[in-house]
C-alpha cells in the first residue's frame, strides 16, 4: 500500500542526510519544506519534497491513497524515551499529601512513592497490568507518540520485576508502535533492605539480571542513582553486571542532588542519563564528547515543583538534550508529549526548533532507534502525525492546552481511534 500526503503546509524535521542526534547550536535548526508532499510505501517513507516536484507517475498509481494536508503540518511522531507505563494504580492521595506540604522524600520514607506502587503491583495480575498499560499506550499514540521506552521498577523483587518485564514484552508484541524495555530493579530500596542496601544489590546482580537476560526481557538496565536511593558504588556494581549480559546502561541521575550519577553513567557508556535537575560544570564536562544523551523530564519537575534542569547552559556548552515524559503514577501522570514540548519552551526557555529535536530525534537516540525513527527521512519508519490547521511550528508549544493532532499514521497506516 502507498499513501500520498499532498499539499502539506509544512513538512517538519526532514533529513536528506540523516544524523543520529543534534547537539548545541545545531538543536536550533529544523529543516522543513513548505507546500510539500510525502510518499509512504508500506511502512516506510519513500520520498518527499515540494509539491511542484511531485512526479506524475505517483498520481496514476491505482494503489495510491491520497490525503489532502492543506493548511496542516506533518511531523515525525514523538519518541518518548522515559516512561513507567506499566503500573497497578494511580497515586492521587500522595498528590494531595504534596499539596499539604509533604516532600517527595517524606512521602517515600512513609512507605509511599515507589514502594507504594510496588505493593500494589504485587497484588495485581499480569493480565490486569497489561490491559491498563495498553489503555495508556493508546492514549499516548493518540497524542502523537510513535515510539516509547517502558521501564520496570515497581516490582523490587525477582518475581515481580520479571512479571513487569513480561507485561512489557507482551506490549511489545501487540503494540503498533516501537517499544523498548528497560530493567529497573534498582528503582528504590525495599523496606526490608533499608539498613543494608548492598544485600538488595546482590539480589539484583545474582538473581534478577541473569533471569532477565536468560528470558531476553530487556533492552537496557537502569539504576536510580541519587541521594536516598542507590550510591555510585552500588550503581557501578549493577551496571557492570548488566553489561556482562549485554544490557546497555541508562541512569536516573541528579534529580535530588549532585550525587555523581551523571559521571557514573558516562563512565559506563550509558545511552542516556535522565532527570538532571542538578547539573554543574563537572557534570557538563563529563558529558561533552560522550555518547550519553542528557534527558530532561519536564513533567516530573512541574508536578513536584522541583528545581529546573539548566537546559540552556547544557545546550550552550554544546550538549544535546532530549525531553521525555516520565509518564508514571507518582511524579508525572501524563504522557502528553505536546505538553512536554510546551514546558520545554515555557519553563526551560527552549526554542520551538530545539524542542522538536529534543522530542523526536534526540529521544530516538536515547532509545537507540534514531536510525529508523525521529525524523522524516527516506527509508525511515513512517510514524508521523498530521496537525489540525495551524500557522506554523511555533503554534504547537504555544497552544499548550489544545489538542492539535488530527491524524496519526503508524507504520504507514492511518490509525482509527
Amino acid at each position: 500500500m502507498k499513501l500520498l500526503l499532498e499539499n502539506i503546509k509544512e513538512l517538519v524535521q526532514v533529513e536528506d542526510q540523516p544524523v543520529l542526534f543534534r547537539a548545541g547550536k545545531e538543536m536550533a535548526k529544523v529543516n522543513t519544506i513548505k507546500n510539500a508532499f510525502l510518499i509512504i510505501r508500506d511502512e516506510v517513507i519513500e520520498d518527499f519534497g515540494p509539491m511542484d516536484q511531485l512526479k506524475d507517475k505517483y498520481l496514476d498509481d491505482d494503489l495510491l491513497i491520497e490525503i489532502d494536508c492543506s493548511n496542516r503540518l506533518v511531523y515525525p511522531s514523538f519518541c518518548d524515551s522515559h516512561t513507567h507505563l506499566v503500573y497497578a494504580a494511580p497515586r492521587e492521595k500522595e498528590f494531595v499529601d504534596r499539596i499539604k506540604g509533604l516532600s517527595y522524600e517524606e512521602i517515600a520514607r512513609r512507605g509511599g512513592g515507589i514502594l507504594n506502587s510496588a505493593k500494589l503491583l504485587h497484588e495485581t495480575s499480569e493480565e490486569e497490568l497489561y490491559e491498563s498499560a495498553m489503555e495508556r499506550l493508546w492514549e499516548i499514540v493518540k497524542m502523537g507518540t510513535g515510539a516509547v521506552e517502558i521501564k520496570s521498577g515497581y516490582g523490587l523483587n525477582t518475581e515481580d520485576e520479571l512479571k513487569m518485564l513480561r507485561v512489557i514484552q507482551q506490549i511489545k508484541r501487540t503494540s503498533p508502535i516501537c517499544v523498548r524495555a528497560n530493567f529497573l530493579g534498582a528503582h528504590a530500596i525495599p523496606l526490608g533492605y533499608k539498613n543494608n542496601p548492598s544485600e538488595y544489590v546482590d539480589i539484583i546482580i545474582n538473581e534478577m539480571i541473569p533471569q532477565v537476560a536468560a528470558e531476553e526481557l530487556a533492552d537496557f538496565i537502569d539504576v536510580f542513582c541519587d541521594q536516598g536511593f542507590f550510591s555510585v558504588e552500588d550503581t557501578e556494581r549493577i551496571l557492570m553486571a548488566g553489561l556482562k549480559y549485554g544490557l546497555r546502561p541508562k541512569i536516573h541521575a541528579n534529580e535530588l542532588g549532585l550525587t555523581g550519577g551523571i559521571q557514573a553513567g558516562v563512565k559506563y557508556n550509558a545511552l542516556s542519563v535522565d532527570h538532571l535537575e542538578y547539573v554543574g560544570e563537572d557534570e557538563i564536562a563529563a558529558l561533552i564528547d560522550s555518547e550519553t544523551m542528557p534527558t530532561v523530564l519536564p513533567g516530573a519537575a512541574f508536578f513536584l515543583n522541583m528545581k529546573l534542569s539548566p537546559v540552556r547552559e547544557m545546550i550552550e556548552a554544546g550538549l544535546p538534550v532530549a525531553l521525555a515524559s516520565d509518564f508514571n503514577p507518582g511524579s508525572s501522570p501524563s504522557g502528553n508529549m505536546s505538553l512536554i514540548s510546551a514546558m520545554g519552551c515555557i519553563n526551560f526557555k527552549m526554542l520551538p526548533e530545539e524542542v522538536i529535536n529534543a522530542t523526536t530525534l534526540n529521544t530516538a537516540y536515547a532509545m537507540g532507534i534514531s536510525e529508523s525513527y525521529g525524523s522524516i527521512a527516506r527509508g525511515k519508519i513512517a510514524n508521523l502525525f498530521i496537525t489540525t490547521e495551524i500557522p506554523g511550528i511555533e503554534y504547537l508549544p504555544y497552544a499548550y492546552g489544545s489538542n492539535l493532532i488530527e491524524t496519526v499514521i503508524i507504520n504507514g497506516e492511518v490509525q482509527n481511534f
